[in-house]
């Protein structure tokens, strides 16, 4: 048979293998409701873990396969704590649950049907497709042909649905922030970030380099003064301080420079105005130079435009500005939607609202990607599990024949963040109830770390974080790269 002709059969016998858009069905348990959670984030995740298997027909459709612990992302990036340290895998947790490695493309609300895309390869002969969360879906997929992505195609049905599938970067269409600036969203962002920020040190070192050029390598730029950005400016800083300067030499971590950009007057805008210029002294004690009200215009290989500065050379970007909807959710039309953010609108027991004012009992909507139409909360990891835990109340009580009848509310449990240097903040000024109060210093530091530690949801995290921080307490940093 000729080439050609060969190849004309494999795709054929590959289009009748996958089919084109396939209804998918797995459970044997007929009887049992599916329930399918969009997302495997801090509320995704923390459904699946608390639903009643045994009542519920359980799906998660996630493009990863793993729960990132985002406020351990800034110490993975620079070796505080391994990167196993910041993520649960979703099926080591949810035997009973059948999970799909896959982009919710579109749902359909009308035949309570969804379309996936799977999120891995076809198989081992194509390349890897390098998703990270700076992506958008059609940025991942961009690289199947579009009649292998309509093959991988397959639809899922739901009974009830729980969309909790985040947000993405927030990049404000600045030109080049995608292509030159790295976030901090995922564990992924994080291996790379450390990666690049050894090799910048690695390269500085090489005698072949000028002075000149060593400080343009070594200037750290961080934009966006939100806790992402000022705790990750701390955690750089202490990698400087310790382990660079030991392993590299002082001369070079001198050279080193660290710098945020904000366009606010302030950083860490969600705290206590005493709170955020404590933390701005100590950045000035550190030589951290924090730069307010300075706009970035665009962004080039190793070089950031601000409008107040002109050209700044930069050897690692790090952009952490926000928040920008999902695609998924910019996809639907039949929900209402918040002006500004473009976030699904519920009602006080996260069930979504429809266009014509109805409320969709069928449909919860929690985490980043919603918010309650007459209490907007901030989107914070506490926001995303409590309501969580709410909505799986909700369904466990549902699959009963029970109704929960109080409306969410949300409990603030007071902000950190970590300043460097074993120093940290703390702010309960705002909580509803409990002790009011502030703190700062090495005693915040210390509540710092016990939250982090008693929030950690495996008994194996439980044991690995406290043991790699006193394990990098006592050896340093493991600075090689592979």
């Amino acid at each position: 048979m000729p080439l050609s002709s060969s190849r004309t059969a494999l795709r054929v016998c590959s289009h009748k293998a996958f089919g084109s858009s396939r209804s998918f069905s797995t459970s044997i348990l007929r009887q049992k409701e599916r329930l399918v959670i969009l997302g495997s984030g801090w509320g995704g995740y923390e459904v699946l873990r608390g639903v009643d298997k045994k009542r519920w027909d359980v799906t998660m459709v996630s493009a990863n396969s793993y729960f990132n612990f985002t406020p351990l992302l800034a110490s993975c990036a620079v070796g505080t704590l391994e990167f196993r340290c910041a993520v649960e895998p979703v099926r080591r947790y949810a035997p009973q649950s059948t999970i799909y490695q896959a982009w919710c493309d579109k749902i359909d609300f009308k035949q309570k049907t969804l379309t996936c895309v799977p999120a891995t390869p076809l198989s081992s002969r194509l390349e890897r497709t390098q998703i990270t969360t700076s992506n958008t879906v059609e940025d991942a997929t961009k690289s199947m042909q579009d009649e292998e992505k309509e093959q991988r195609q397959f639809q899922l049905h739901y009974d009830k649905l729980v969309i909790a599938v985040g947000c993405y970067a927030q990049t404000f269409g600045i030109p080049g922030v995608k292509e030159h600036a790295y976030f901090l969203k995922d564990v992924r962002d994080a291996r790379a970030i450390r990666s690049r920020i050894l090799e910048c040190f690695e390269e500085a070192s090489q005698p072949t380099l000028s002075d000149v050029d060593r400080r343009k390598l070594l200037n750290f730029c961080i934009v966006g003064g939100g806790p992402t950005g000022v705790e990750f400016a701390a955690e750089l800083h202490d990698l400087i301080a310790s382990d660079i300067r030991r392993s590299y030499g002082p001369t070079l971590a001198r050279m080193a420079r660290i710098t945020i950009y904000d366009v606010a007057p302030t950083i860490l805008g969600s705290f206590d105005r005493s709170l955020a210029k404590y933390a701005e002294k100590k950045f000035q004690r550190d030589g951290i130079i924090v730069k307010l009200q300075h706009h970035v215009e665009k962004v080039e290989q190793g070089i950031l435009h601000v409008k107040e500065d002109g050209e700044v050379p930069f050897g690692v970007l790090v952009w952490s500005t926000g928040l920008a909807p999902n695609p998924l959710i910019q996809s639907v039309t039949e929900i209402e939607k918040h002006a500004k953010s473009g976030s699904l609108f519920t009602d006080d027991h996260l069930n979504v609202i429809r266009k014509d004012g109805s409320v969709d009992p069928d449909i919860w909507a929690i985490g980043d990607a919603a918010v309650i139409k007459d209490d907007l909360l901030p989107a914070t990891a506490q926001v995303a599990a409590q309501k969580a835990k709410y909505a799986t109340k909700a369904l466990n009580r549902l699959a009963k024949s029970q109704k929960l009848s109080e409306p969410f509310k949300f409990h603030n449990q007071g902000t950190l963040a970590y300043l460097g240097d074993w120093r940290a903040i703390y702010d309960r000024t705002n909580v509803e109830s409990g002790p009011k109060g502030k703190e700062a210093g090495r005693l915040a530091w210390l509540l710092w770390r016990s939250a982090y530690f008693t929030r950690t949801l495996s008994y194996r995290n439980k044991i690995t974080v406290p043991f790699y921080w006193f394990l990098n307490w006592i050896f340093g940093r493991d600075l090689s790269r592979f």
